[in-house]
């Protein structure tokens, strides 16, 4: 949670710095922006290739496990296309898009800024933002209600890093082993979703 809020400040701290005016011109420039989209990726794709718990993941469960982010895939959908006609101002492809991070607000936020506008990718930050502090908060809750898989769920592509302390504390070993592998699953599809569902 801390590491949401810290992240959360900064958007903030940029925001207010930016309508102050005095930024330098050349932190505006899209040039900068994308040079950073493009190292973040390179840094993803380093972390996942040094990542091995996919396979161990695999050959240690059934192949159900496949389906865990498949739904979340599903649902996330689902919920943005039953909200879009209650969402002024932004087609069904923008709160799609903005869905597509599923929690992973650092990568997506910066490609729908770029591929669309900024105030979208304003919306997608804080969206995904929400989306982890709210498995962060409401994990026991979650699980209470809804089942183990639920801070799975709602954890989205966090599920592996950020939430996953919180899942296996309150669902067990066994449940933060599926979070793993599908925040692992979430995290690679971002990119080719949110670029696919931008380019409509």
């Amino acid at each position: 949670m801390k590491g949401s809020l810290i992240i959360l400040t900064f958007f903030i701290c940029g925001t207010l710095l930016g309508a102050s005016g005095f930024v330098p011109e050349f932190l505006a420039d899209e040039r900068l922006s994308t040079y950073a989209l493009y190292f973040l990726l390179f840094i993803v794709g380093i972390g996942i290739g040094f990542d091995t718990r996919c396979l161990a993941i695999l050959r240690e469960m059934h192949i159900k496990v496949l389906l865990v982010p498949i739904f979340v895939m599903l649902g996330t959908f689902g919920g943005a296309l039953a909200i879009s006609p209650f969402i002024e101002g932004h087609s069904t492809r923008d709160v799609l898009a903005v869905g597509a991070g599923f929690g992973y607000y650092s990568l997506s936020s910066i490609m729908i800024s770029q591929m669309g506008d900024s105030v979208l990718g304003s919306i997608a930050l804080l969206s995904n933002i929400i989306r982890e502090l709210i498995t962060l908060l409401a994990a026991p809750v979650l699980i209470k209600y809804f089942g183990k898989l639920a801070p799975v769920a709602s954890g989205g592509a966090t599920a592996m890093d950020t939430t996953l302390p919180i899942i296996t504390r309150y669902a067990g070993e066994r449940y933060g082993i599926i979070a793993v592998f599908s925040g692992m699953f979430l995290t690679v599809s971002v990119p080719f979703l949110v670029s696919a569902i931008m380019s409509w």
